[in-house]
Formats: structure tokens, C-alpha cells, sequence
């Protein structure tokens, strides 16, 4: 277990987030598990997840895949005593 992290999810992640297909939930919930217990620098060297940094407009965001179209959109928020992350959107991404 690393660093304790705590991810929060913005308002408009927790109302989208029953209109999402349950697969997408589940792949989702699991990455939140997996930042909690191992902290989001061990969960990022998972494969599965592709974590990535964007650009342009959204410089200071990262990005995991919960399948081929869908992305969740997460910042990680200062704080000295744990880490936070925020998820800001889960969405389809377009090709």
C-alpha cells in the first residue's frame, strides 16, 4: 500500500454515472478501489487502465481508459496530509 489516497468525484461524475453501461461502472469502480489501496502512482503502471497526461486545453489533467470509447478525466488536488483525486468526467471519447 502507498501513499493513502482518496478519490472524489465532481457532481457531474455522480449524475452520469447510473446512465453509464454497467461494464463501464465496474471497470470505473474498479480503478477507484485500485487508487485507494495502492495510491494512484502504482495504479498508473497498470496497463489496463492507460493512463495518460493530456494536452493542450486540458494540460494538468490525466486520462484512464474504461474501455475502447469511454475515459474518465481526473486532477489530483494538493494536499500535505493524503492525496486527492478528482474525477471531473467520465464520457465517451470521440474518434
Amino acid at each position: 500500500m502507498n501513499a493513502e489516497c482518496q478519490v472524489l468525484l465532481s457532481e457531474k461524475v455522480e449524475r452520469e454515472l447510473n446512465k453509464l453501461p454497467i461494464q463501464i461502472t465496474k471497470k470505473f469502480r474498479t480503478w477507484i478501489r485500485y487508487v485507494e489501496f495502492y495510491g494512484i502512482l502504482e495504479t498508473r503502471l497498470i496497463k489496463g487502465f492507460h493512463d495518460e497526461p493530456l494536452k493542450g486545453q486540458r494540460k494538468g489533467q490525466r486520462s484512464i481508459r474504461l474501455n475502447k470509447a469511454y475515459r474518465a478525466i481526473y486532477i489530483e488536488l494538493p494536499n500535505n496530509e493524503i492525496q486527492i483525486i478528482k474525477v471531473i468526467e467520465v464520457h465517451k471519447h470521440d474518434y
